[in-house]
């Protein structure tokens, strides 16, 4: 039991200097990580694509389900 509560410690002792260094960072560079708002649009139009090709397959399969099984 003495191990587990000295590995978490040590586990949140890392993630809290972790967390206060990244909070330095930010304030040192505060652009730095911005995403332009282009990326996101191509991102979204991105998945929304994929999502809608995967759909219309499964409407399609299942549709044709009963056709499709003889082949």
């Amino acid at each position: 039991m003495r191990y587990i509560a000295t590995r978490t410690h040590g586990a949140v002792h890392w993630l809290r200097t972790r967390f206060e260094e990244s909070l330095q960072e930010a304030r040192r560079r505060p652009d730095r990580g911005d995403i332009s708002i282009t990326t996101v649009i191509i991102w979204v139009a991105a998945v929304t694509g994929a999502l809608l090709i995967a759909g219309t397959i499964a409407i399609v399969i299942g549709k044709y389900n009963n056709k499709l099984t003889g082949l």
